[in-house]
């Protein structure tokens, strides 16, 4: 029996994985409790009774907090890029201790310290706007550290030449990264900037820890409080429509992330 070819050999792995996938599919059709999932997961009554709080505070929220957080984590990641690429040490040093350290720290230890730990060392000084004020400081702080590691990679991936072809024209060295650099190395990075957006959209999830007022709420929180008290309390339902409202969101920006990076690839 003549033995299979490299293809012919790929082709059935292929198929046999297709198959398995089928049959787990078919097993979980049949083995489910599909009436206890309805139940918990899809109680009618918990989306139409209270989609307007998730759609008109809980989305809301989520994208403005969002906004305010990646708007701020981007200035503060200018500042870290500029100073981790001056020549002057001390800055370099400032800057790369900083990034460091909040890549290192999980978002969540550094929205507790400053909700809570930044009261206590500072005689119950708060930052602007209350707990959530101090959780969008969190964000920004850490998201800062991650965009700035970002910029820099984009900033050292345009050509030298421009860089030197802009020297000689006679233009300073803050002149030539503000009109020559900047702009090239953004174009660069909006593919792996638009990746922090969506990163920073779940990591508002992370807020409910503060505490919020019900004006205030983001997605995760709005969830919550419909499955303690509600229609829907005690089931799932709010936070299966919760994922629903943050895929909405998140989906249409990952398409967006993958369009950007094959037109990158082209016009390579």
């Amino acid at each position: 029996m003549p033995s299979l070819t490299r293809t012919q050999r790929q082709r059935a792995v292929r198929l046999a994985l297709y198959a398995l996938f089928a049959l787990l599919v078919v097993a979980v059709a049949l083995f489910a409790d599909w009436e206890a999932i309805a139940s918990n997961f899809f109680m009618r009554e918990g989306f139409t009774e209270t989609w307007q709080d998730f759609v008109f505070i809980g989305a809301k929220n989520t994208i403005l907090y969002t906004v305010a957080a990646f708007v701020g984590g981007f200035v503060l990641a200018l500042v870290l890029v500029l100073m981790k690429l001056a020549p002057i040490a001390p800055f370099r040093w400032v800057a790369t201790a900083y990034i460091e350290l909040f890549r290192g720290l999980p978002a969540l230890i550094v929205i507790l310290f400053m909700g809570l730990g930044v009261p206590i060392a500072f005689g119950g000084w708060r930052p602007p706007g209350g707990p959530i004020g101090a959780g969008l400081v969190g964000l920004m702080l850490v998201a800062g550290a991650y965009m700035a590691e970002t910029l820099r990679a984009g900033i050292e991936a345009v050509p030298k030449g421009q860089t030197e072809a802009a020297r000689s024209l006679g233009m300073n060295g803050p002149w030539t990264m503000a009109t020559v650099v900047m702009p090239q190395a953004l174009r660069i990075v909006v593919p792996p900037l638009t990746n922090e957006l969506v990163i920073l959209i779940k990591d508002t999830s992370l807020l409910f820890v503060i505490g919020m007022a019900a004006n205030e709420k983001e997605l995760t929180t709005t969830a919550r409080d419909f499955m303690a008290s509600g229609p829907s309390a005690g089931t799932a339902t709010s936070l299966i429509f919760a994922c629903l409202l943050y895929l909405a969101i998140t989906l249409p920006l990952t398409q967006l992330v993958a369009w950007l990076e094959r037109r990158q690839k082209r016009s390579r």
